[in-house]
């Protein structure tokens, strides 16, 4: 199936995934359901016949939405997989549900736009066999000062800013937990978590305000504290570097995603190389900073601390599949 034939099944994915799972994603506000075909640089294919490159697998179609993870393929990854010898399309998208139905369809090659819990989710309800590679410089969610400008100044009754979606939300309880601010159940789903989950809120009385994500930065000096999104954060201009806090687990690092047919193909190995090449952690240091790095980059990427020094954590490591 074409790109040009998604669109028939765009009504029909919605439904399957529904709403919540769709905000699952996190990392782009934008839901105009377009996509558009970046012009392949001329003159790769004498390349490619030079170059070390998959001899089965010669250009190299990447979907991503648009934003930071087709930056980093315009900026970035796309000449250092010419360089090698492949030929190189992006096609970028608007929304979270056709870049997957085109990578399973055969109209991407590799997508990156999702985190884990979003892909499993989906393939699932849409029985698709799609699986994960390599995560990716991701922004993450933060606690930000609103009239308060240090975790010190916690006190009872305060109030704290949220994203009012079930995932976000649950991720939200779960940095208050961290932090010491209110203790969950046992035995929660992380993934899952809501105010009925929450066992123990007598140390601070926090007054949790549920707003929509893209309100949050908006709202900030109504609260003493706000939870806010990482594309929301820097589509309001925040640095990611002021955050307080941020959540220490990478079950919210964005992945790649392939045909699990594709797995251990020369060609996957060198795409998995370029994301994690030195030149591409450099590039991602120098223009993302604040941003959640891969896990496989080291501890000095991955640690996250609290910005008053009262709490660190390393996060949990979503296992990739065997390779």
């Amino acid at each position: 199936m074409k790109l040009t034939d998604i669109s028939r099944q765009l009504a029909t994915a919605f439904a399957a995934v529904g709403v919540s799972s769709l905000v699952l994603v996190g990392c782009n506000n934008s839901s105009a359901p377009e996509a558009t075909q970046e012009p392949v640089t001329e003159g790769t294919e004498t390349a490619a016949a030079a170059g070390d490159i998959d001899p089965d697998h010669t250009k190299i179609i990447i979907g991503t939405t648009e934003g930071d993870f087709a930056d980093m393929v315009r900026n970035q990854v796309k000449s250092s997989l010419e360089a090698q010898g492949y030929e190189v399309e992006l096609i970028p998208f608007t929304d979270y549900v056709r870049p997957n139905l085109a990578l399973a369809d055969g109209d991407l090659d590799i997508n990156i736009f999702q985190h884990k819990p979003y892909l499993d989710t989906f393939k699932k309800e849409n029985n698709l066999d799609l699986v994960e590679v390599f995560q990716v410089p991701t922004a993450p969610l933060g606690i930000y000062s609103g009239k308060k400008t240090n975790l010190n100044e916690v006190y009872k009754g305060m109030s704290v800013s949220a994203p009012n979606d079930p995932s976000n939300f649950a991720r939200a309880l779960v940095m208050m937990n961290d932090l010491g601010w209110i203790t969950l159940k046992d035995d929660i789903d992380p993934l899952t978590a809501s105010k009925t989950d929450i066992a123990d809120n007598s140390k601070y009385e926090i007054k949790i305000i549920e707003l929509e994500a893209a309100q949050l930065p908006r709202a900030r000096d109504e609260v003493d504290f706000a939870v806010i999104n990482g594309n929301y954060a820097t589509d309001a201009g925040i640095k990611l570097t002021e955050a307080l806090f941020q959540e220490p687990s990478f079950n919210y690092v964005n992945w790649s995603a392939i045909k699990s047919a594709d797995v251990g193909k020369k060609w996957v190995k060198d795409v998995t190389n370029a994301y994690n090449s030195e030149a591409f952690k450099k590039y991602a240091h120098d223009t993302f900073p604040g941003y959640k790095y891969p896990k496989i980059w080291g501890a000095g990427d991955s640690t996250v601390t609290a910005t008053d020094g009262t709490a660190s954590a390393t996060g949990d490591v979503v296992a990739a599949p065997a390779q």
